[in-house]
């Protein structure tokens, strides 16, 4: 369904949900499951792992396929420049406004100053590693010709509805609502970079606030303390992810028109899982238990509010581990019939297993596969190979992009 075919709760009326793709498969899964605005990374200083970052004509194709959906495509170009890139960023911004990016997400102000000036036609959003946190910063960008700022995670409700208030009309204000948190000041934390040589900053944390630390004391050398509590392991540097489901409303009434979901390394169906019950939420759906257990489906850390209402993000239970309450097992490919699907297999699974559906057009219905057969027309019991398409057959009504998955708890 295209954006401009969806409408609105009246709470959300002009609000964006902005969702991540590290490639086009998630790309494509975003704007499935809803997405208004895809952001993703170019070749060029995109801080993330190269791996996530699309070359010039991946770049074209998806904006010109956001494009086709009425959806808009962001370019991340926020890593902190140095001074031998500097000449390069005019090019670059000339370049992605030709490609047709909707807008570039940056944080070095240099590199905001360079991009206006070689390409005023491209619009500017301000990355939260800028750290944006009181409206006199927020107006100094906007006065550098940015359209967008992104605030800074540490921000309360209030603070946020007092920055709105102090701001120009037309500055657009982007907070994040879901993901991984950094337990710095985002790109701004050293660890990585003294520990193993990595910086945070050019897109290369190691994310070592995630490791389980121990205590030496200096007068006794090789006796070491570990810090439980319960007896579980302690993460005591991580963060929660955070989860604004239940307060999505209150963050767009304090004046935030763009809802971003963090995760340009997660998977298409972490990217589809939350998406879809983010896009629920906008769209009407008022039974919090189930968009929060559609959440609970994708891997996460251990959930918070994060800031908004003043609370810290730390946790002494936090054992900074990945859990799930749903595996992503395959992914519909084509309709053959009423009963009969082409589907991807992602994980095993076996004829007569009860499974999951995901899907824009339902929430919280399953089926059984009644038989399998692989492409041949060769009866199978269970998808095996990695990637292996299959046939099977059931009653459930599915749409290609869809997915099927296992519940777990």
């Amino acid at each position: 369904m295209s954006v401009k075919d969806r409408a609105a709760a009246p709470e959300f009326a002009g609000c964006e949900l902005l969702l991540p793709a590290g490639d086009s498969e998630a790309l494509e899964t975003a704007v499935y499951f809803g997405a208004d605005a895809v952001y993703v990374g170019g070749p060029f200083m995109q801080l993330r792992a190269a791996s996530a970052g699309f070359d010039r004509e991946t770049l074209r194709k998806s904006a010109e396929y956001c494009h086709s959906h009425g959806v808009k495509l962001y370019v991340t170009v926020n890593c902190f420049a140095e001074e031998d890139e500097i000449p390069k960023i005019g090019d670059y911004a000339r370049e992605l406004y030709d490609l047709g990016a909707d807008a570039a997400i940056v944080s070095d102000p240099g590199a905001i100053f360079v991009m206006r000036n070689a390409e005023p036609g491209l619009p500017i959003h301000v990355s939260t590693q800028a750290n944006i946190q009181n409206s006199a910063a927020a107006n100094v960008f906007y006065n550098m010709g940015a359209s967008r700022v992104v605030l800074g995670r540490e921000m309360t409700l209030d603070a946020v509805a007092a920055l709105r208030r102090n701001t120009p009309p037309d500055l657009e204000i982007e907070t994040f609502v879901h993901g991984a948190m950094c337990m710095a000041y985002s790109g701004r934390c050293l660890i990585s970079s003294f520990m193993n040589g990595r910086s945070g900053n050019r897109g290369e944390c190691t994310q070592p606030c995630r490791w389980i630390y121990r205590v030496v004391e200096e007068k006794r050398p090789g006796q070491v303390f570990e810090m439980v509590e319960e007896s579980e392991s302690t993460a005591f540097f991580s963060s929660h992810d955070l989860n604004c489901m239940d307060f999505l409303d209150k963050i767009a009434a304090a004046g935030v028109t763009s809802f971003k979901v963090e995760g340009r390394m997660k998977s298409p169906y972490y990217v589809a899982t939350v998406g879809n019950a983010y896009r629920r939420r906008m769209d009407g759906c008022r039974d919090l238990d189930l968009l929060n257990a559609e959440l609970d489906r994708a891997s996460h850390r251990p959930y918070s509010s994060g800031f908004y209402f003043g609370h810290e993000k730390y946790n002494p239970h936090n054992d900074g581990q990945y859990r799930s309450s749903g595996k992503f097992v395959a992914v519909v490919t084509d309709r053959l019939s009423g009963t009969e699907y082409a589907v991807q297999m992602r994980n095993r699974f076996a004829a007569g297993e009860s499974l999951e559906i995901l899907s824009p057009d339902s929430i919280g219905e399953s089926l059984t596969v009644e038989a399998m057969r692989d492409t041949d027309g060769n009866p199978k019991n269970e998808a095996i190979l990695p990637c292996e398409n299959v046939i099977i057959r059931c009653e459930a009504s599915l749409s290609p992009g869809d997915m099927l998955r296992r519940r777990l708890l």
